[in-house]
């Protein structure tokens, strides 16, 4: 994944703004970053690569290994939505796929 590929795919938020978010306000806790526009607070597909990005802010883990690309981790969160792992908010990027299904 990019800087500027999403994260949180329900409220578009970015791993630069997650990066940021840590980097600036320090939080203590990974629920915190829910503060971070809404980050997480959605379908709850982001919240285990949230929780890589926080323990690599505290040195405790390895954000890089075994990154998917920003076309993989939709795909995955699309199955994750799809086998009732969450529901994405309005407004959320759409679900890959959904436009196929519709035709």
């Amino acid at each position: 994944m990019e800087l500027d590929d999403e994260v949180c795919l329900c409220f578009h938020v970015t791993q630069r703004k997650v990066m940021n978010f840590l980097r600036v306000e320090k939080p203590r806790r990974v629920a915190q970053l829910s503060e971070c526009f809404g980050a997480g607070t959605g379908c709850g597909w982001c919240r285990p690569y949230l929780r890589r990005m926080f323990e690599q802010a505290a040195g405790k883990g390895n954000l890089n290994a075994d990154l998917p690309t920003a076309e993989q981790y939709a795909l995955q969160r699309a199955k994750y939505v799809r086998e009732g792992g969450g529901t994405p908010p309005p407004g959320a990027t759409p679900i890959v796929g959904d436009n196929e299904a519709l035709a």
